[in-house]
């Protein structure tokens, strides 16, 4: 959650969703695409800023410049400009495993998908993947999809008005507490997918890369959803990353199948490694971050500890904090020193323009010594009641935050213990959040990925990090003189 954090309204989401084409998923591969036209162009130049916006900033530096440049070379080979100078390529500082495209010759990928990748043909695949969206006007097709359906279809997380109107607050409960991230990019079918990554195929192979690296940085992916999956508990049948695409396993191997009627062989693995050695891993601690069940901003000096069970993530608008017993977000709005105002004007945000959500109870405390104010309210939907909590606390005079949380009727108590955790944390605290960071080593004679592992900046699943950011199999074993990857706390 970023210090200029702001409610994004529901019509700019909306439309930016509907813009968007990208995901990291066949069908016959087009030879060719037509160029860019200037309507694409002009709408590409209209989201950029807010999309950049919404997933933590553009990065800059010379990691962004490598990325830059990589991608440039594979999404001229999509015929959709004739010089490098028609594309936009974007490193954004977000901790989520991502990259888009939308119209107009605009590219990004997130700087923790990049930490996953091993050599520089995997990512030219992920580039030329979303490229390959581009080229085949995906985003139009979806966009006609989208306008037949309801806006709920495309709202982000709370931020983004909710309405409850007649979708009644099962929607509120379901849509609600998705992150924007999320939802603005799981908008593709399974042959889009699979056509972009033909499509991906096709460019690596033009570019002189391995079209092979499509497969494996698709594998690498797979695995670190199997991983997440298995640290946080929970089922990883659905990649955190695209809900709507083909099975992991299955794309692999198509992918792998694909590549076999291509030419190309560079890796440039050496290259890659150099060149994103260094780079941020994780949470920034500009942004807050998350370790194990607690939240700690350095720079808005306040933490909070999730109940047992519950995950949460990070974006540059809100925490999310999830599990079986009921949702959350940690957000803000304006504030202007009226606390109990404060807690309705969520309300209403959370209802939207057609709801007069309000609530029925509201209460003034004080919970480790900052003025908070309570506000619940039940709300009828077609399969029952669900409780709707906000819990604002008062910083500064012109600044507050809150949480808003739904849970099935009766049950708001799970997030008590979370709600009373909310504190103000010393200097001392905010001082000693150092960030994670990728680090190439050389493997030594003597080194093995036990010992490896073990410099891993992590007190669980060493291994099995390890063995996922370099692209281990489970019996697999390092050798001498081999580059590997580790993570590991360090200041830029």
């Amino acid at each position: 959650m970023s210090l200029n954090q702001r409610i994004v309204l529901a019509t700019a989401t909306a439309s930016l969703a509907l813009a968007l084409t990208g995901c990291m998923g066949g069908g016959e591969v087009p030879s060719a695409s037509s160029p860019i036209t200037q309507q694409e162009a002009q709408m590409g130049a209209q989201y950029h800023p807010q999309f950049v916006a919404e997933f933590g900033g553009a990065m800059s530096g010379p990691h962004a410049q490598y990325i830059e440049q990589v991608g440039k070379k594979i999404a001229l080979q999509s015929g959709l400009g004739n010089a490098e100078s028609a594309f936009t390529v974007t490193l954004l500082n977000s901790p989520v495993h991502n990259a888009f495209a939308v119209p107009g010759g605009y590219v990004y990928t997130t700087r923790q998908l990049v930490t996953l990748m091993n050599n520089e043909a995997e990512l030219a695949g992920v580039m030329g993947h979303e490229v390959g969206h581009v080229a085949a006007r995906h985003s139009q097709r979806r966009q006609q999809t989208a306008q037949r359906n309801s806006i709920l279809g495309v709202l982000g997380a709370i931020g983004s008005s909710v309405l409850l109107g007649n979708s009644g607050a099962g929607d509120l409960l379901s849509r609600t507490f998705l992150q924007g991230s999320q939802m603005l990019t799981l908008r593709f079918s399974r042959q889009q997918e699979l056509e972009a990554d033909d499509l991906g195929i096709l460019y690596l192979s033009r570019a002189g890369y391995d079209p092979r690296a499509m497969s494996t940085v698709l594998g690498s992916l797979a695995a670190q959803n199997a991983l997440d999956a298995r640290i946080a508990g929970r089922n990883a049948s659905v990649p955190e990353w695209a809900s709507t695409h083909p099975d992991p396993a299955s794309r692999v191997r198509t992918a792998a199948a694909k590549a076999q009627g291509f030419t190309g062989n560079a890796l440039n693995r050496d290259t890659f490694l150099t060149r994103i050695d260094g780079l941020l891993y994780g949470d920034d601690p500009a942004q807050g971050v998350i370790e194990g069940s607690r939240f700690l901003h350095p720079e808005l000096m306040l933490s909070f500890t999730a109940p047992q069970g519950f995950t949460m993530v990070n974006s540059t608008r809100a925490v999310s904090i999830n599990g079986q017993g009921g949702q959350a977000q940690l957000s803000m709005a304006a504030y202007n020193g009226n606390l109990d105002a404060y807690v309705r004007s969520v309300f209403a945000a959370l209802g939207g323009q057609n709801s007069n959500l309000a609530p029925s109870n509201m209460q003034r405390t004080t919970i480790n010594g900052l003025v908070a104010a309570i506000g619940t309210a039940r709300v009828n939907n077609n399969n029952g009641q669900v409780d709707v909590t906000v819990v604002a606390y008062e910083f500064a005079r012109d600044r507050a935050y809150h949480f808003a949380a739904i849970t099935p009727a009766g049950r708001s108590a799970v997030f008590n213990p979370m709600f009373n955790s909310m504190r103000r944390i010393t200097q001392a605290e905010a001082s000693a959040v150092v960030p994670r960071r990728i680090q190439v080593v050389t493997v030594a004679r003597g080194d093995n990925v036990a010992s490896l592992a073990r410099r891993m900046d992590y007190t669980t699943a060493q291994v099995e990090r390890f063995r996922v950011l370099n692209a281990l199999g489970a019996n697999e074993e390092v050798t001498p003189g081999q580059r590997v990857k580790i993570v590991v706390r360090g200041r830029s």
